[in-house]
């Protein structure tokens, strides 16, 4: 069963290379097109300025990708280390990366703020719960 909890964090892993190759892909495309010198946005206050916001999107998604999923990773580590994985723990992380890919489908594209708050807030229950049940499985 332990094996089965590395899917979901490769998957997690996935969708933030995923995220990243559509940043890079959106913004060097408008870079070109607009024919913006890459120094003219050498800061992120200056791309944040330069760069329309749909544009903007996906890297606001990168660097949600690298906040609370650290603590995804983190668990699931422990989880690994301790042998405490099992069915449970992998149906969660399931759904916390499930989750966490309907937010950044939401935050990359239409950007619906209660949409995209719902998905964030469903992840971050299923991950404390995730952090709260091994905490007390390590007691």
């Amino acid at each position: 069963m332990e094996h089965a909890l590395l899917y979901p964090v490769l998957s997690l892993m996935l969708l933030t290379l995923l995220v990243w190759v559509y940043m890079y892909a959106l913004r060097l495309r408008y870079l070109v097109t607009k024919r913006i010198p890459s120094q003219q946005i050498a800061t992120p206050e200056r791309i944040n300025a330069m760069l329309p916001e749909h544009i903007n999107r996906p890297s606001n998604n990168l660097k949600n990708l690298f906040e609370l999923p650290v603590i995804f990773y983190a668990t699931c580590s422990l989880l690994l280390a301790l042998h405490h994985a099992d069915a449970v723990f992998v149906q969660l992380a399931w759904a916390y990366v499930a989750l966490r890919a309907l937010h950044s489908a939401i935050q990359c594209t239409i950007n619906h703020v209660p949409l995209r708050f719902t998905a964030y807030l469903a992840s971050s229950i299923v991950l404390w719960a995730m952090v709260i049940r091994l905490a007390l499985s390590a007691i």
